[in-house]
């Protein structure tokens, strides 16, 4: 599968990419970054996949979390994903910042017209990791992934649905029970039309009840965030992962808000979590 460079540069030792790729599954171009660690120069290194939030893109965490150093330090590499297809020429797609491009909530769409070109799983799961494998001194046998708020609903579902993917899994202030709450029901509702059965598939309130995860969840929470009520609601989860027995660490940070000074205070713990349990 080829990729495109957009652009490369130096980066506490490694190189911080900005890449393009076609892809069958979204109908069409799609972004993505990597950051490769210094250690990548001597062979395969473990990958960490960054799934970001509503309005955000694959430059905003690679700009914002200051994520880099320590994957230097702990030879991880970064790949972050874009939210959604761009350009889509789909009537409504654009002009909601809850839905639509910049809002793909990392599900792959069954309803028309979304489901022409809204199909993130099938893209960040298998069109993207084969590519960061093939391109990439990537090792993807270690690999984990994390996120934030939408992304953070990604990483949770997309590995409680793929467990023999990720080896690791962790989120910032995670919409954990989409299916409950006004944003993913918005944007399920369209996605997935009205088959609940189907919202209970990419909701990690319920899978992971059904299928715990066969690791420790790190999930970290502002208490100032302005989201945490209405949209958020670990609680949901703490009491789902007890149920179903799973192991969660969740944290709460008084004080923090939803944006990236919180991800920027706290990513280094996140890094060190996968380094963990990625290592050899």
């Amino acid at each position: 599968m080829a990729i495109e460079l957009v652009s490369e540069h130096a980066c506490f030792g490694g190189v911080q990419g900005f890449y393009r790729m076609a892809s069958p599954a979204c109908g069409g171009p799609m972004r993505f970054a990597v950051y490769q660690p210094p250690q990548a120069r001597a062979g395969r290194v473990p990958v960490l996949y960054f799934l970001a939030g509503l309005t955000c893109s694959e430059e905003t965490a690679t700009i914002k979390a200051g994520a880099q150093r320590a994957a230097a330090e702990l030879g991880l590499m970064l790949v972050m994903p874009d939210t959604s297809p761009r350009d889509t020429g789909i009537e409504g797609a654009t002009g909601d910042w809850e839905f639509g491009e910049a809002a793909g909530f990392y599900l792959d769409a069954t309803q028309a017209p979304w489901s022409s070109r809204f199909r993130m799983e099938t893209h960040v799961v298998h069109e993207l990791a084969a590519a960061v494998a093939e391109h990439f001194p990537a090792d993807p046998g270690r690999a984990g992934i994390f996120g934030h708020s939408m992304g953070g609903h990604g990483a949770l579902v997309l590995a409680l649905r793929h467990p023999d993917l990720y080896r690791s899994v962790s989120a910032f202030a995670p919409i954990v029970a989409p299916s409950q709450v006004p944003w993913g029901q918005k944007a399920f509702s369209r996605y997935l039309g009205d088959h609940h059965r189907a919202w209970t598939e990419h909701d990690a309130c319920e899978l992971v009840k059904r299928r715990p995860f066969g690791g420790t969840l790190l999930v970290d929470q502002g208490l100032d965030d302005k989201f945490l009520a209405t949209q958020l609601q670990p609680e949901r989860f703490e009491a789902a992962c007890a149920e179903a027995g799973q192991g969660l660490v969740l944290r709460r940070h008084a004080g923090y808000d939803h944006g990236y000074y919180f991800i920027a205070s706290f990513i280094e713990d996140h890094l060190r979590h996968h380094a963990a349990a990625l290592a050899d």
